[in-house]
């Protein structure tokens, strides 16, 4: 694609491709095969020179920036021709080698052109800014072009399986057989911090673009306030906000996995979508390292932005308040806890859920912030635990619906089953406190996940044999550093 039909993607064209002008310079660039090299350095790993001396198994580059090193001739690695520059497919570079491949992926990101083929894989580096290459004049660039045919970006990658999806679906037509089903994956990988997340979305954003189950939303005589794309988008703002928080690498890290299948129709329309999560982080709900933080939804209740929400939670709007998530930061640069408290409630809207459920769902969240400040004590005498106070308990048991006495009693006085017959057990004060902890990791995110499966069109995934299926799969790469 030249410089004319680039303009189909809009402002977002120069951070797609580099322009015509710059390639042609680039094939007029002088350039000498035999003396161009890369040669490993400590500081840089890999360094641009021109090649000096070769003997004895020792090689001497003069570097660009005027330095000499002198390695052994299997440290140093030849260049490209400059025509190779910022290649949009790595796999089709003359010589590759890690130093090629990464000068080239550090030329694009420095003009801020974030997606490179390598082959079949598309390589990704996170700008951790917002660029202009998602809006829906880009999704309409990539719609039902091929690969070659456009410049790399997760929605080329997206609109491929697509496009397969429906040729499968239509050798199945002319053959009068439409029992099978196909089934396409996307599998981001990559370290905390890479993007896999941002990229999740943007694959579920195109689909529910340019698969819209109907020209015009209609409006549904149930429970439901969006269309079915729109309660697909919005399933990530709320599991995000359960099941995202900020580690030593990431602001917005998931610790969680989630498998997200959107199902299409014989007509390769949205018919439903379902999500399965897995591996969830519950420690965090107790314990943050100290440049870390607990799950966003703890800092988006207490914004203080709807103020009637802090007074049905009985909560402050100071973090300090509640041990169990202030134990690392409480509040991230990159982040605007009320901007992303807006976009969870709007999504909780949207996917159908009545005023009931919502208030419901924030009560448990807010219960689970005041059992970190139950406080016990030891009986005098005895190794049993006791309540020291009543008032956390009182809060959590009205939250939760429950008598806080029974709630006590579970804690300190746990029935446990021995043989045939349930019995008492007395509890020290540690005990206690890991019970309680127990409590509040338990449920966290798997009661919201049940009713968000229960809010996304679920209706419509009847009829399986004759519905395809695209796969998104979301793997969690665990820091090194965590514990």
């Amino acid at each position: 694609m030249g410089d004319a039909e680039m303009e189909c993607f809009g402002p977002a064209a120069a951070y797609l491709r580099k322009p015509a002008r710059e390639r042609i310079q680039a094939q007029t660039t002088a350039f000498d095969a035999k003396t161009a090299f890369f040669v490993t350095e400590p500081t840089e790993m890999f360094l641009k020179g021109k090649l000096t001396k070769k003997e004895g198994g020792k090689a001497t580059v003069e570097t660009l920036c005027g330095k000499t090193i002198t390695v052994k001739d299997t440290e140093i690695f030849p260049m490209n021709p400059p025509k190779y520059d910022k290649i949009e497919d790595m796999a089709m570079m003359t010589h590759l080698s890690e130093p090629s491949v990464l000068y080239n992926l550090k030329e694009r990101y420095s003009a801020w052109m974030i997606y490179t083929y390598s082959g079949l894989f598309c390589v990704t580096v996170n700008p951790y800014k917002w660029l202009p290459v998602y809006d829906s004049v880009v999704v309409n660039g990539y719609r039902g072009k091929k690969r070659v045919e456009a410049p790399p970006h997760i929605f080329s990658i997206s609109d491929n399986a697509y496009q397969f999806m429906l040729q499968d679906l239509s050798a199945e037509v002319e053959s009068d057989i439409v029992n099978n089903i196909y089934e396409h994956t996307h599998q981001p990988s990559g370290e905390s911090g890479a993007g896999k997340t941002v990229n999740t979305k943007r694959v579920i954003q195109y689909f529910a673009t340019i698969a819209v189950a109907g020209g015009k939303k209609m409006e549904q005589a149930s429970k439901m306030k969006g269309s079915l794309e729109d309660q697909i988008i919005a399933a990530n703002p709320l599991l995000e906000s359960y099941g995202n928080a900020k580690t030593i690498r990431n602001d917005n890290s998931s610790r969680f996995g989630k498998f997200i299948r959107i199902h299409f129709g014989t007509t390769g329309k949205l018919a439903s979508a379902d999500i399965e999560t897995y591996l969830l982080e519950k420690s965090r709900v107790t314990f943050q390292l100290c440049a870390e933080r607990s799950y966003h939804i703890f800092y988006q209740l207490m914004t203080g932005h709807k103020p009637e929400l802090l007074e049905a939670l009985l909560i402050t709007k100071n973090p300090y308040d509640y041990h169990m998530i202030s134990q690392g930061e409480i509040t991230v640069k990159s982040i605007n806890d009320i901007e992303e408290f807006i976009a969870t409630d709007a999504a909780i809207d949207i996917l159908g859920f009545t005023l009931d459920e919502k208030a419901s769902m924030y009560k448990q969240t807010g219960a689970v912030m005041h059992h970190g400040n139950m406080k016990f004590k030891q009986k005098q005498r005895e190794e049993q635990a006791e309540p020291d106070g009543t008032e956390v308990a009182d809060k959590i048991a009205y939250l939760m619906g429950l008598n806080s006495a029974d709630l006590l009693k579970a804690l300190c006085y746990p029935r446990v089953k021995v043989g045939n017959e349930f019995v008492t057990k007395g509890q020290t004060v540690p005990q206690v406190w890991n019970i309680n902890k127990t409590m509040q990791k338990a449920e966290k995110l798997k009661q919201q996940v049940r009713e968000l499966e229960g809010e996304v069109d679920a209706e419509q995934r009847r009829g399986a044999e004759a519905i395809k299926g695209v796969r998104k799969y979301e793997r969690k790469v665990k820091e090194l550093s965590y514990q």
